[in-house]
Order: C-alpha cells, then structure tokens, then sequence
C-alpha cells in the first residue's frame, strides 16, 4: 500500500487538462488519507517492537546486581547455622583414606547453604517482576504474553532441587549410584521438556543435514530438520510420524552434559575452596558473555543467563571464606553436583538461539572439571582399573604434593581464568586462534598430568629397556681368531 503513495502525490500534482479539478482534488485527499495510515502503521510497529535504549554491560550490569548481593548475603549469613546443623546430626567427613588431605572430620552440608542463596537470588528475580523498582531490566523487545521480562524457567529451578536433593541424601544415608544418574536424568528432562538446552544441537545438525541434502523446514519460528517415520498400515489415520532432528539431538545434549557436569565438578572437590573458587571464576566469564549477549537483545533468556550467573558467582562467593583453607565446612555431594548443574545450564542457555559456538565458549570456561575428568578415565584405564575406582592423581592431588593446598588452589585458580578470559575471547573474536591456544594448553596439561601419575610406570619401563635380553649371553660377539696371513 505504502509503495502507490508515490503515484497518487504525482496524479494529485499534474495539472493536464484532461484531468478534473474535482477528481485532482480528490486524488489530494486519498493521499492525506493515505499519510495518515502511514503514520499510524509506524506508530503501531514502534509500540510492537520499540526503540531499545542503547546500553553497556556495566549498565546492564548495574540493573541485575541485587541478585548477586542477596546470593552472597544470604550465603554467607546461613553457612554457619548450616555447618552447626551438620555437626549436630553427624554428617561430617571422617578422613579415613590416605588421599584426604584434612585430618580432623569437617561437616559436610555446605551445599544446603549454597542452594539457599542461589534461590534466595532467583526468588529475589520473581519478585522484581511484580513489585517494580528492584531490579533493573536491560531494554529487550522479548516480554512475555504479560508484558512482563521473563525470568529464570521453573524446569530450572526444579532440576537444582532435584539434584541438591540427591545429594543431601547421599552425604546423610547414601544413595546407590544408579539412582542419582537415574535424578540427574530427570533433572535434564526437565530442561528439555522447557526448550533449555535444546537449540545445541541446530549448530551441528543443520549444517551437516544441509550439506548431505536433507530438507530443512520452519517448525513455528525455529528451522529444524524433519525425518518421518513410516507406521505399519494406516494407523491412527497416519502414515508416518515427524520426528525433529534437532530437538532429540538437543535433547541428548542436555543428557550427556548434565550427568559430565555434575559428576566432573563432584570429582574435582577434593581441596578447601577448590570447587567453590573455580565455579565462581567460571561464573564470572559466563556472566561476561551473558551481558553481551543481553546488550545485543539476543533472545528471551538473556535475563534469566544474567541472573543465573549472578546467583551462582554470590552464592559461591558468599561460602568460599567458610570453604577456603583451613576449610569448617565442605560442600559434600549436595553441593558438588548442584554447582556442576547450575553451570551447565547456564552454558546450555548460551545456545538459546542456536549459537553452538558460544557453547563451546561456555565449555572452555569450564575446562577444569572437564579436562580432570577425562584425565581419570585415561589414567584408570591405562592402568586396568574400573572408572568408578578413587584414587590421588587428580590435577589437584597432584599440585598439592608440589605446592601445598593453598599452593595448588590459587595454582588451578590461575588455570581457570585463563580458560575463562580465552572463553570470553572467543565469543567476541576470532574463534581459529582461541580454539589452538586452548588445545595448546589443554593438551600440555593433560600429558604433564599422565606422565606425572604414570612416572613410576615409566620409570620401570627406561629400567627394563636398559637391561640386556639375555644377561648370560654376552652384550658384544667376539669374532673367532684367525690365523696370520703369510707366506709358507
């Protein structure tokens, strides 16, 4: 409609003789008419999506940063009411193997106090969303059906739950293995029942569809790739069902990334402060990543990103100087694998829109855990032991025999934001040169750390290969003498 302005305007200004003056008038008047709709189309798009104010990440920032305070305050206020409470009841960590480092028991339950600032800052989120003033909400166009920003999802608020409880149960009376990998699977479902998560795998999975041929289709606003799947007859009145690739991918994503992340960040808390002070650092480069995500009004959980991480790094903070050495308090398994949780979703929100590749960034932020974990499983089976087996080869196990428990904190401390300033590198640079130096330094560290753990293994093999094969059989074949050569 917009584009026969132009011809009425020329009509209503010609003056041939073979056009009435009424009708010319009357040109004049559909054009005003048609001027004023203009307007009132723009005035009705600028109300759909209004003109986002232009903002920074410390002015995003600034709106969201009473979560982090509730997180860090209620933390730190209710970690000793909590380690009191452990006390009490027993649940403390008896150092019965060699491999502790503490020598005096510890009480445990310190994720209990933990869970409660993180939700304390996520309840602190609701509540700003009815009562205006608490919080700040960085401009976006994406609101809900209300009007309202959209918060934290339930799914995820339920999955902490679940797995804090699994934990709690396990450090009280304990807790078979398969059923908190059977918790851990419910918790992902979870998320993948609300979309968190899901979109992972359209990075990978449309690109190779596409370059092998497949047809991709526009499912409501999200392009997917469609496989039907032929059913027997004609049955329920249909001959085949869709199946979306990209949404069972996803789904699988979120499975293998949650059961790697809750068991990698239960692996690495082995010394005070350890767990606590690397998740808060990793929280920190995710949060980098989550303002400029929000500053770029990406989607509608850039808000939710932001207070998650704010939550986590004031919840981590906040029971760090109850944590760090000499530690009163231990995060216990309850703790443990609700931090791995915590981070991973926040790293699986990063791919909201798609974006695999600031997964990846989310993942190299979250190096440690990973790379420790790996290395176990290498080391046990190198070593013909079951994964399942505890031992003191750990990265940090290793850096406290060399550098104390301080030492190898500040030590995997200083290794982690390396990762998380090469994480938020890569989400805002070029991603060929941060992915060689990650691989550079992971793979330095990973094969330090086996030749570390397999040093007598090595050792013993240089003996061996020194030794001769036959000790009784000389090392050098003396040739026969011969008779001298001369004349008769």
């Amino acid at each position: 409609m917009i584009g026969v302005l132009p011809i009425i305007a020329a009509l209503g200004q010609a003056t041939a003789p073979d056009i009435p003056e009424g009708v010319r008038d009357r040109i004049k008047s559909i054009g005003s008419d048609l001027d004023a709709l203009r307007e009132r189309v723009q005035a009705l798009q600028g109300l759909v999506s209004p003109k986002l104010e232009a903002v920074d990440r410390i002015g995003v920032l600034h709106g969201y940063v009473m979560v982090f305070t509730v997180a860090f305050l209620v933390t730190l206020f209710v970690t000793p009411f909590v380690r009191r409470l452990a006390l009490r009841h027993g649940v403390v960590d008896r150092p019965t193997e060699a491999r502790k480092v503490h020598r005096t028991p510890v009480a445990y339950l310190g994720g209990v106090a933990v869970y409660l600032g993180l939700m304390a800052g996520v309840l602190y989120s609701y509540i700003a969303t009815v009562r205006p003033g608490l919080l700040d909400f960085h401009p976006t166009q994406f609101l809900d059906l209300d009007g309202d920003h959209f918060t934290v999802p339930l799914s995820v608020v339920f999955g902490l739950t679940l797995i804090m409880m699994l934990g709690l149960i396990d450090d009280v009376m304990g807790i078979a293995p398969r059923l908190k990998v059977g918790g851990q699977l419910v918790a992902a479902a979870a998320l993948a029942m609300t979309d968190v998560g899901v979109k992972v795998a359209a990075g990978v999975v449309l690109p190779i569809a596409k370059a092998i041929g497949l047809h991709t289709q526009i499912v409501g606003t999200t392009e997917t790739v469609l496989y039907q799947v032929p059913l027997p007859g004609h049955f329920l009145g249909m001959d085949s069902i869709p199946v979306d690739l990209v949404y069972w991918a996803g789904t699988a994503v979120i499975a293998v990334f949650v059961l790697g992340a809750c068991n990698a960040s239960n692996l690495i808390d082995g010394l005070d402060g350890l767990l606590s002070g690397t998740t808060a650092i990793a929280s920190l480069g995710l949060l980098v990543i989550a303002l400029g995500m929000a500053v770029a009004d990406d989607g509608p959980r850039d808000g939710p990103r932001i207070i998650l991480c704010l939550a986590l790094l004031g919840a981590c903070l906040g029971f760090l100087p109850h944590n760090f050495n000499p530690a009163t308090i231990f995060l216990g398994d309850c703790g443990s694998l609700l931090l791995g949780f915590n981070t991973i979703v926040i790293i699986l929100m990063l791919g909201d829109q798609g974006q695999t590749k600031l997964v990846v960034a989310g993942l190299i932020i979250y190096a440690i855990p990973i790379i420790d974990t790996v290395l176990a499983i290498v080391r046990r089976k190198l070593a013909g032991r079951p994964i399942s087996d505890a031992d003191d080869q750990h990265l940090h196990h290793m850096l406290k025999r060399a550098l104390g428990v301080k030492g190898a904190v500040f030590a995997l401390y200083g290794i982690g934001a390396v990762f998380a300033a090469l994480g938020v590198g890569l989400s805002i640079g070029r991603a060929r040169v941060i992915y060689a130096i990650a691989l550079v330094l992971a793979a330095f560290v990973g094969v330090t750390a086996i030749k570390i753990a397999r040093r007598k293994q090595i050792e013993e093999q240089s003996h061996a290969a020194m030794r001769p094969v036959h000790p009784a059989r000389p090392l050098r074949r003396e040739l026969p003498e011969r008779e001298p050569v001369g004349p008769d």
